[in-house]
This record gives C-alpha cells, structure tokens and sequence, in this order.
C-alpha cells in the first residue's frame, strides 16, 4: 500500500436521495437514515444531489433541515443546486434559516446555466419571464452577494406599531458565505470560482480544453491548480477549500450477491468514461469498485485525488439501503483509514 504525503482530512459522500415514485416518503426516510448513518461513522459531511422532476431529492433545503434536527456534528451540504431554478433572494432567506437550525453545518454547492431541458419547463418556471432571465455567473454571485448580507434596498424600520423591516435577506448566518461551494467541470468556472471566494467541487464529470488530451484525471488536476491560482490572485487563498468527489464502491465486506450486482452497475457505465461524449467533449471518470485497499491505491495514483486532503464520495444513484449502509461502513472503516483519515468524534 502507497503511503500518502498527505492523508485525507475531511471524508464526505453525496447522495442523490433516490426513492419510488409509489412510495416516496420511504425513499426520503431513508435518505435521512443514511445521513444519522453517516454521523455515526464518523464522517465529516453528507452531501445531497439536487434533482428537478426526477425521482431524487428536489428539495434539499429541506431534507437538510430535517437532517439537521437529527444529526448534531455532520456538515451538510448540496452537491450541486443549479440556481438557474432558483430565485437567489428566496433561496439566500432559506439557506441562512437551515443553516441557524443546523448550527452552522450548511455548505451549499452552486451552478449556474439554462435549466436542464428547459423548453419542456419554462412555461411553468417562468412563464412571463423566460426569455428575460439571466442564467450566468450573475445569478450564483446575486445569491453570494445577498447571503453575505449586502443590502436589497434603502427601505428598513419600524412602520406602524409591529412591524419593522430590514434592508438585507433575514435572517442572516454569519459565516455561510465563507461555506459556499461551486460546482465547476471547466477550467473557466473553475477559475471564476477561485476570483470569486467560492470553494471549489470537483466531481466525477469535466470538460477537457481544446488543446487537452483527453485523460480525466491530469484535466482535473489543472482545473483544481488553476482554481487555487485565481484564489491566491484575488486573495482568496485563505477560503479556497477543494473536494473532489468520484464514485467508489468497496466491496469488502459485500455479499456475492452485492459484489455482482456493483459490478454489473460499473460494467453498464464503464463504456461512456471510454471516449469524450458530446460537442463539448464531456469526460466522465470511471467508478472505482474492489477492495478498499485496491481503491485506495487507484486514489494514490490518480493526479486529481493528489491535488486534495477532502472528498465527497458519490454514492451509485440505484441501489438499495443495505447497499449504502454496507458502502458507508466500508468507506468508513476501511477506506477512510487507507487514505489516512481518522473518524470525526
């Protein structure tokens, strides 16, 4: 086993919180369940995927408020809300309210771009304003901007006998700025992020630059130094925190017949990390399934995992809660101390 010159700090995983559509409070429950798992283990954050008319997680705000009324050290995150489904003023009074009922554990992960599919939802989302609004960085920067308590308007105080107005987003948590994430598969957001004071996650997809050759793991190494040269450069440096999140699947304490089933998952998603996909030529990283020590080697040598001291594992999309708990305790107990982690207290 490879020794690490820098062993693993903060261990993460995120979740899509997948549930039927028959019986969805089961699936939500679960997710929860997973996350108290999580706390007891030891991990240092659970991280949430956001998914819009899909059967995964749509409201992650709240889930981590129920989460948050259930867990008491576990930091908790989004991994990533696309707030171009989002009214950033609304989504900054929410965010700071579960982040004072969670005692200052939320860590929202952000994107920015036209909604997924957005002709076949526009109508409903916007549908007087569609064409007019605005989809880039602004937006994400709006929602950091209000967060950090910069005014809305010059109205504020008391009118009448009880009513009193505030001219920021109320209520306001102290710190939350500082915990803001960006989820960037480009070397440009990647860079926009670190200009910006955003900390920086990585997952397991990216966009290659034109002139890269298409190999995953030397593209998110650049992107990851790039971001923390554009965090130094606007003096940052001090809030520029990366984690990068590939999917893992240790396998050591599985059945045979979880063993087949994990590798059937790998072997039905291995062909699309084989060649970029698309006009933007998208890389997908391959998921990492067998031991843990066998990962952990994989990690050790993979040059984006080098560039790191924190990961957000994500968890497969399909599979049942046994599986996740197995997963968890595997990650946990023996990947984790592989990578050179020790279990929070």
């Amino acid at each position: 086993m490879p020794l690490s010159s820098k062993p693993l700090r903060k261990l993460g995983f995120l979740t899509i919180g997948l549930f039927d559509p028959a019986n969805p409070a089961a699936g939500h429950e679960s997710t929860l369940q997973v996350i108290e798992l999580g706390e007891q283990l030891g991990f240092d954050s659970a991280w949430l995927r956001h998914r819009h008319l899909q059967f995964g997680i749509s409201s992650p705000i709240a889930v981590m408020a129920a989460a948050s009324q259930r867990t008491s050290r576990i930091e908790l995150g989004t991994a990533v809300t696309p707030v171009g489904w989002e009214n950033p003023l609304r989504l900054a009074e929410d965010l700071a309210t579960v982040d004072l009922l969670a005692g200052g554990r939320i860590n929202p992960g952000l994107s920015v771009g036209e909604p997924m599919h957005f002709d076949t939802v526009k109508h409903q989302l916007y549908p007087d304003s569609a064409e007019q609004e605005d989809f880039s960085y602004a937006r994400v920067d709006r929602l950091a901007r209000l967060i950090a308590g910069e005014a809305v308007r010059e109205f504020s105080g008391k009118q009448g006998v009880v009513e009193e107005f505030s001219n920021r987003v109320e209520p306001y948590s102290a710190g939350l700025r500082q915990r803001l994430w960006y989820g960037a598969a480009s070397a440009k957001s990647a860079i926009w992020a670190g200009d910006n004071g955003f900390n920086l996650l990585s997952s397991s997809v990216i966009f290659p630059e034109a002139d890269q050759v298409p190999e995953f793991a030397s593209i998110q190494q650049a992107q990851i130094r790039a971001f923390r040269e554009a965090a130094a450069a606007a003096g940052h440096q001090g809030n520029a925190r990366v984690s990068q999140g590939l999917v893992v699947i240790p396998t050591d304490s599985a059945t045979p017949k979880q063993r087949e089933k994990y590798q059937r998952y790998v072997d039905e998603r291995t062909p699309r990390t084989l060649t970029p996909q698309g006009p933007r030529r998208m890389l997908f990283a391959r998921d990492l399934i067998g031991s843990s020590d066998q990962i952990a080697e994989q990690l050790y040598a993979h040059a984006g995992f080098q560039e790191v001291d924190e990961v957000a594992f994500a968890l497969p999309f399909s599979f049942d809660h046994e599986d996740y708990v197995q997963i968890l305790t595997d990650i946990a107990t023996k990947l984790g101390p592989a990578l050179g982690w020790t279990p929070a207290r």
